[in-house]
């Protein structure tokens, strides 16, 4: 983006943060105004913001650097997805500093280590985020979910399992959704 060009998402994600200069917004609402294809929802420090406990307002870390990998992955897929598979030209977003969707914001919750969950901005009922904060009732699983285990669920359209595209990019880069990841 030029130095001339006005920051088009005003507070809605943070303009300086390292993670958007990779176009991964760190946004400081759970539920932003922007409809981000993959957000990040930043912790207290991030947002300017002092939660006891962080969630659902912040997350509690930042994530590792094997999880940055794993969030821009699932931005490239949805690029790759909706222009290999629907035929849409992606070079709009391209020219945006950051990745939008006209349906609905996936914003990421860091709970703690290996420990996440994602939310929609499009939902209007039901927990905020999927698996629920630890020691919520709208947890629904025992112990952790990491990055790549949420976003399976992110996948999960109607049926049991993630969808066949999804499981492919992700046998594709083993590099970062390895079969059993060990980090």
């Amino acid at each position: 983006m030029s130095e001339t060009q006005a920051w088009p998402f005003g507070t809605d994600a943070k303009q300086n943060d390292p993670l958007t200069a990779l176009r991964i917004p760190v946004v400081t609402s759970f539920k932003p105004m922007w409809h981000y294809t993959g957000a990040f929802l930043g912790t207290n420090e991030d947002t300017g913001q002092t939660w006891e406990p962080p969630w659902p307002f912040a997350s509690a870390e930042r994530p590792t650097q094997y999880e940055v990998q794993q969030l821009l992955s699932f931005i490239a897929y949805h690029r790759h997805y909706w222009s290999t598979v629907h035929g849409y030209d992606m070079t709009r977003l391209d020219h945006r500093p950051l990745d939008v969707d006209c349906n609905s914001a996936t914003t990421f919750i860091k709970y703690g280590p290996d420990d996440w969950g994602y939310g929609k901005s499009s939902w209007t009922y039901g927990p905020t985020f999927v698996p629920g904060p630890p020691g919520s009732e709208s947890r629904g699983v025992t112990g952790t979910l990491r990055l790549d285990q949420v976003m399976d669920l992110v996948h999960h359209v109607g049926t049991a399992y993630p969808d066949k595209v999804w499981i492919q990019w992700k046998a594709d880069h083993q590099d970062i959704f390895p079969a059993s990841p060990n980090h």
